[in-house]
């Protein structure tokens, strides 16, 4: 298939543009820089517009081609997407419970880190693309719609979107996937030139260490619990998961990675139409690894500025921090973005508090955003083995794919 192709392509391109992006960062003028980061706001901007309708042309037809059963499986996946996303926050904050006291012990002044939008590197101009109507609004309106399909007569508005989602995956193949390593490359440019990455991972070291490490745990307990589900070795399913990652690890972005994340979990014997249905929902939807490091960090933060950490306080911020990652964009910085709210009326955190949380955040973000689309994979594997009846014939849906 063609996103077969794109995804191998691309993971080698991904990787090429994150070296290149961060040698050339040590040379390049200011003004040839300036080029690139217009085009990387120019982008954000094109792909910030396209979000709602990915999520509409994508979730409305999968919703409808699982037929009458979409809204049991619909509340299914999205239990399954919480529950894990939560647990990645308990998780992370008995992690950080127990091991912050001797890990940060000895540090107690966050003055030196300062929130790296202060000293950025802006563009040339800069193109405004409001979208049609925000993330949450297309995703209500695809629940909406896609259930409303199973239970009406006709096949035209099942074809309708059917056809949106053709001209919506064509935008993501022949524009922004061939321009994903343009955008990557623009993005480490910046931060190299900006001086944040040295700056933010020197500062935070030993958090960025535990984050990754976490990272890495909480993928293997998701796909133990989906192979053993599934009856697959989760190693396997990890391994063709990689593209994803790395993908993901480049852009920063759970919706600009949705066609790889995809065609990697189909490679795992995932059925099309629940890769179809559960990958673009949970790229909203489940955010464990973005979760998992706003609790590690916010905990970060709060030890060593001596902040109060009240246990059920904080558990109380996990749950509402799971509900609140729904409303996150899908585009880099998003998760941080959507959390301010309840970091603020939650923790307590003041204006430095919060921009140091945002410049630890962001910098790291792709670490986070990874464990987020290869987390997907798993939830699909899940969801492909409980939408089975045993003959392996998808319960409640169409005998073949409408698209």
């Amino acid at each position: 298939m063609r996103l077969r192709s794109l995804s191998k392509n691309l993971l080698l391109r991904v990787l090429v543009a994150i070296v290149l992006g961060v040698v050339f960062g040590l040379f390049f003028p200011e003004w040839l820089a300036r080029v690139f980061i217009t085009f990387n706001g120019i982008f954000s901007q094109f792909l910030g517009f396209l979000i709602p309708l990915i999520i509409v042309g994508l979730v409305t037809p999968a919703i409808a081609d699982l037929g009458r059963g979409a809204g049991k499986w619909l509340a299914v996946t999205a239990a399954i997407a919480y529950g894990s996303t939560i647990f990645a926050g308990l998780l992370a904050f008995l992690v950080a419970k127990a091991s912050y006291p001797w890990l940060l012990g000895g540090d107690r002044s966050v003055n030196g880190l300062e929130n790296p939008e202060d000293h950025a590197l802006g563009g040339f101009f800069d193109i405004t693309m409001p979208p049609v109507f925000d993330v949450m609004t297309a995703l209500i309106l695809a629940f909406c719609i896609g259930v409303g399909i199973t239970c009406v007569k006709g096949n035209s508005l099942h074809r309708g979107f059917g056809e949106l989602r053709t001209i919506v995956m064509r935008i993501v193949e022949k524009i922004i996937i061939p321009l994903l390593p343009v955008y990557i490359f623009g993005m480490f440019l910046s931060l190299t030139m900006n001086g944040q990455i040295v700056l933010v991972i020197s500062t935070f070291l030993r958090v960025v260490i535990l984050a990754f490490i976490m990272t890495v745990v909480i993928l293997i307990i998701q796909y133990c619990v989906a192979g053993l589900v599934a009856k697959r070795n989760p190693f396997v399913m990890l391994k063709n998961m990689l593209p994803a990652y790395a993908t993901a690890l480049g852009t920063s972005s759970s919706a600009a990675t949705i066609p790889v994340t995809l065609e990697c979990t189909k490679r795992n014997g995932v059925d099309e139409r629940v890769a179809g249905f559960t990958i673009p929902l949970c790229a909203t939807i489940h955010l464990s690894g973005s979760t998992m490091k706003i609790v590690l960090f916010s905990l970060a933060i709060m030890t060593i500025s001596g902040m109060p950490i009240n246990t059920w306080q904080y558990i109380g911020f996990i749950l509402l921090l799971g509900v609140t990652m729904v409303a996150a964009p899908g585009v880099p910085g998003g998760a941080i973005m959507a959390a301010v709210g309840i970091l603020q009326s939650t923790l307590g955190f003041d204006e430095t508090a919060v921009g140091l949380m945002i410049a630890t955040y962001v910098a790291i973000d792709s670490f986070g955003t990874a464990c987020n689309v290869t987390g997907d994979g798993a939830i699909a594997a899940v969801m492909d083995r409980m939408l089975k009846d045993k003959s392996g014939r998808l319960r409640d849906a169409p005998a073949k794919s409408t698209v």
